[in-house]
């Protein structure tokens, strides 16, 4: 028999997380272990508990989950697999019989709390806000007493799996606003590339001085790598040592990546690389034709000929 497969997500029943983890095909019909939050998700990975962990990494309207980012930064032994992307949106939820004007306090997570300010603002300009551990523990800390509040906001599927009151639908501040999430397993090989594809680095700048993050950057455009995400975060040892997340487009299989992970790696002091994945997306990559493959194995062989002597 076939053994069962175990994948860590953020719980309890209901999260976006889950939503997340419910994309991935090979994840149906399998364990999932319902955790408290990303650092207990990648340790199950670590440990053996799970084969995966389901995690965001990146919001459209907050930016990166440092969380998320900082755990990939300090964590060896990790790999991104795959990303899946979830629209965002929320409800107000309360107990049975609870109206709008009963509400005075809020349970919600603080990134979901963020992302209703202005519906929040416009409908309860005087409320107070107590935070959660997840977008579904509000709710469910309003039910059962244990936060102060009487609403909370959650995920539209709260209603699916608790017996609550919908005060308010929709109340968002943007109808566009989408998670990404990401798949982590332990260190296995990259899949080969589909042309749709992305790879994720955490890169240190070598010191602090003029010049030293346009030549990291540099590394990617003087080989026609687009790169869809750029953010900082502090490496903590000392004020103003940072380090970049980076998501470039295309495949470490693909010559130009390769080349340009060559000269990170020599420019940097700590290269991370979180992985090679294909794109939640699915959009063909696009480069100029002098960046192709073809390209960087005919300048390679070229410099093998003159290394050996041989007639141009």
């Amino acid at each position: 028999m076939t053994e069962r497969r175990t994948y860590s997500y953020l719980g309890p029943a209901g999260t976006f997380t889950e939503a997340a983890l419910d994309q991935v095909a090979e994840a149906r019909g399998q364990n999932w272990r319902p955790v408290h939050n990303v650092g207990e998700a990648l340790a199950d990975v670590l440990e053996g508990r799970s084969h995966a962990a389901m995690i965001a990494i990146e919001n459209s309207i907050e930016g990166g989950v440092s969380t998320t980012q900082d755990a990939l930064a300090t964590l060896p032994g990790l790999r991104i697999i795959g990303e899946y992307l979830v629209r965002v949106n929320f409800v107000l939820v309360a107990p049975r019989g609870t109206t709008l004007a009963d509400v005075t306090s809020i349970a919600a997570h603080p990134v979901a709390y963020a992302q209703c300010h202005a519906w929040l603002g416009a409908h309860l300009p005087n409320h107070s806000h107590v935070p959660a551990a997840s977008n579904v523990a509000s709710a469910i800390g309003v039910l059962d007493g244990t936060l102060p509040a009487q609403a909370a906001i959650a995920p539209p599927g709260i209603v699916q799996h608790y017996d609550v009151d919908v005060l308010a639908s929709e109340i968002g501040d943007s109808t566009s606003a989408v998670t990404r999430f990401v798949l982590v397993a332990q260190t296995v090989m990259p899949a080969n590339p589909t042309g749709a594809d992305k790879t994720s680095l955490i890169v240190e700048l070598p010191n602090d001085r003029p010049g030293a993050l346009l030549e990291m950057l540099e590394q990617f455009s003087t080989r026609g790598i687009n790169l869809s995400l750029i953010e900082s975060r502090p490496i903590g040892d000392e004020l103003g040592r940072y380090r970049f997340v980076l998501d470039a487009d295309g495949h470490v299989q693909d010559e130009r990546m390769a080349d340009a992970l060559l000269g990170i790696r020599r420019f940097s002091p700590r290269v991370v690389f979180l992985g090679s994945y294909p794109r939640a997306d699915r959009q063909i990559v696009h480069y100029p034709d002098r960046y192709a493959d073809d390209v960087f194995v005919e300048a390679r062989d070229w410099l093998r000929g003159l290394l050996s002597g041989a007639p141009e």
